[in-house]
């Protein structure tokens, strides 16, 4: 099927599920010497063969993605599904290359009949109550039906030691998938939020000669002990092998607002199936992690001492205690917990960043500083137990009008002005159950706009934070929270948003004097790409369809020297993936998600087995707006045919076309 290669680069050589990708392999230290080893790094030849000492070892030397063009209305039917038709050419020491055409591979589509492992099947991104029961969707009568997602996001890919499971005829991989939100019933009615997000382990059979992934078994994590979740978004895999999940846009438990108040009566009546049992509003908004086992099933647990703010992606350093949390809101901050124990998210310090003088998002502008506020210390259930046993008003007092009183402090939340003070007593509550409230009057920079995906680059010591937008409260003199405490003051408004880096380092202090306990503090920050503004063009995109738009997941890749960018953008008809080389600031386009959808999921993943792969799922396809006025006639039709009537989304991950495998020789 493939041209065969010599065998100092078989040695080396490995496939991204079904074709040659990048040699991972080579940048281990055996092979760097040109050694020999046990397992993938054994030579290639069969067993005894003398091996020729004057022939040199051919290694890796780098990678390079080739774009794909933005599809047009000329190809409708590229526009309507996911789409890939970029390269990856890999080249070696000896100069020669090799060139492989990406593709897509779906596991599944949500809603359908996936195995359950028992000789039955499941629904794939199906709801289930607090006691495991399908939560069923009533609103059409004669069509009743389970719920499932059309929102599949944060997705872990990783192996377990010892993993066994029935159906497996190569290695037992699993990956961690989780579903944010469904968009609409079958009334076509919004169901935002109203439903508890189901959470799945898959056991994947992984082929030791292709690496091609194949679902053998779905499982529905029981997440009863976890109080149910809160709208999961985005996701990233622990150092220590465990599945950090997310719950964004934390119930207020201050709100008046009657549609945040229908949200949270719906959430609790499908959550316990029981009108009468009240949302507790402080028992969301944290971080759940889910540990996957041997048999493929998995178990969960929450973490309530991150803080309750709108987690997103967090980042575990690589010193296993330090976590670098976005916070996906309007008048958000940049926060980092740092745990007592490594491996244990179960009790720490939370801080909140004060962004110094000089805040910019121009490429290449110097870097404004960053100092660290200390919020408090505790244990995860000691906030659970302030979570069940205070009231709002327990902790705090809040009024929406100016009391004309200096014992409150104005603050803004969720862009919307007002006056807070803190009940005697009740600071450390305050910071674990109201830390965005609460962050502001500690003087944190509550000033970003929809911080969302958080990664790093190891190697060079820098995170980076995708800013979905640039608006609101990130601009001088706005409405909605500007202020000079944040120091986070842009001229005009970056509605496209872009990515920040922050340069990592030890030795820090927090605002009081007092010592960081880490090596991983983001101490500056700066812009390292954005995107930019148009008019609307003739497809409708109303950002530069060449550069990124509303950044949201982003992975770091080690070993590709690679951040990869997904797009939840209002502004690009399409949405896309992006692959940024962070050496030759080179951007380069890998994959089109359909038109009106969210492009989720993302996990880079350098090594598993010897393998590469590139994690990716889609939102909410033909999510139709304003932008797609001048495609909707065209593409919602298409849309319709292929994804259940725009009910279902895929789960899958980027792999290479086997026919496309082009080498050239030195």
């Amino acid at each position: 099927m493939f041209e065969k290669p010599d065998a100092s680069r078989r040695k080396a050589l490995k496939f991204l599920a079904g074709a040659p990708m990048l040699p991972l392999g080579l940048v281990s230290t055996s092979l760097l010497a040109g050694c020999g080893g046990d397992g993938d790094d054994a030579p290639a030849t069969a067993p005894g063969t003398p091996q020729n000492p004057a022939t040199p070892t051919v290694t890796f030397q780098k990678a390079e993605f080739t774009p794909m063009s933005a599809p047009t209305l000329s190809e409708p039917a590229a526009m309507a599904t996911t789409t890939v038709n970029s390269t990856l050419t890999v080249t070696y020491s000896d100069a020669s290359t090799q060139s492989f055409k990406l593709a897509y591979q779906p596991f599944f589509m949500t809603g359908d009949q996936v195995p359950n492992g028992a000789g039955g099947t499941v629904l794939a991104g199906g709801y289930f109550d607090i006691n495991n029961q399908p939560i069923i969707d009533a609103s059409v009568a004669g069509k009743e039906r389970q719920f499932y997602s059309d929102s599949p996001d944060g997705t872990s890919l990783l192996k377990v030691e010892g993993a066994k499971v029935a159906g497996v005829a190569g290695n037992a991989v699993f990956a961690v998938v989780q579903f944010e939100y469904t968009t609409r019933d079958q009334a076509l009615v919004s169901t935002y939020g109203c439903l508890p997000s189901p959470i799945a382990v898959l056991t994947l059979d992984q082929d030791p000669k292709t690496g091609k992934l194949k679902l053998v078994k779905y499982h529905n994590v029981d997440t009863s002990s976890a109080n149910g979740l809160w709208i999961t978004c985005g996701a990233s895999l622990s150092p220590w092998n465990t599945h950090l999940s997310s719950e964004e846009y934390e119930p207020d438990a201050f709100t008046t607002v009657a549609a945040n108040l229908t949200q949270y009566a719906a959430f609790a009546k499908n959550l316990y199936g029981n009108a009468s049992i009240p949302l507790n509003p402080y028992l969301y908004g944290h971080l759940p992690e889910v540990t996957v086992n041997a048999d493929g099933t998995g178990s969960i647990k929450k973490h309530y001492c991150l803080g309750r703010i709108s987690h997103e992606l967090v980042q575990v350093m690589p010193d296993n205690r330090t976590v670098l949390m976005g916070d996906d809101a309007t008048n958000s901050g940049m926060f980092m917990f740092i745990a007592d124990k490594e491996k244990d998210l179960s009790a720490g310090t939370l801080y909140v960043a004060q962004v110094g003088t000089g805040f910019s998002i121009v490429p290449g502008a110097t870097p404004a500083a960053l100092k660290w506020i200390k919020l408090g210390h505790a244990t995860s259930a000691e906030v659970e137990a302030m979570a069940k046993s205070h009231r709002p008003t327990d902790i705090m007092d809040v009024k929406w009008v100016d009391p004309v009183d200096n014992t409150y402090t104005k603050i803004f939340a969720s862009g919307v002005a007002q006056w807070v003070k803190v009940v005697p007593g009740k600071e450390r509550v305050a910071a674990f159950l109201e830390t965005h409230r609460y962050a502001y009057l500690a003087g944190g920079s509550m000033g970003f706009t929809k911080m969302e995906g958080t990664t790093v680059n190891i190697k060079d010591k820098i995170a980076y934070s995708a800013l979905q937008n640039i608006v609101d409260s990130m601009v001088l003199n706005n409405a909605k929270g500007w202020n000079l405490q944040s120091n986070i003051s842009v001229p005009a408004a970056l509605n496209a948003g872009g990515v920040m880096q922050h340069k990592l380092a030890g030795g820090q202090t927090d605002t009081t004097g007092a010592a960081i306990a880490s090596e991983w503090v983001p101490m500056q920050t700066s812009a390292l790409i954005v995107g930019k503004d148009i008019a609307a063009d003739a497809l409708g995109n109303t950002a530069d369809p060449d550069m990124i738009a509303n950044p949201d997941n982003l992975k770091f890749s080690e070993k590709l020297r690679t951040l990869f960018i997904g797009e939840d953008s209002g502004q690009h008809v399409n949405n896309f993936l992006w692959a940024y080389n962070i050496d030759t600031k080179k951007l380069t386009r890998l994959l089109s998600a359909p038109a009106g959808a969210e492009s989720t999921g993302l996990h880079a993943v350098d090594e598993l087995n010897g393998w590469t792969y590139i994690m990716n799922n889609f939102q909410h396809a033909g999510d139709w707006s304003g932008l797609h006025a001048k495609v909707q006639g065209a593409l919602d039709p298409l849309i319709r045919a292929n994804y259940k009537d725009r009910f279902s989304a895929a789960v899958g991950y980027l792999t290479a076309d086997a026919t496309s495998v082009k080498t050239t020789k030195a």
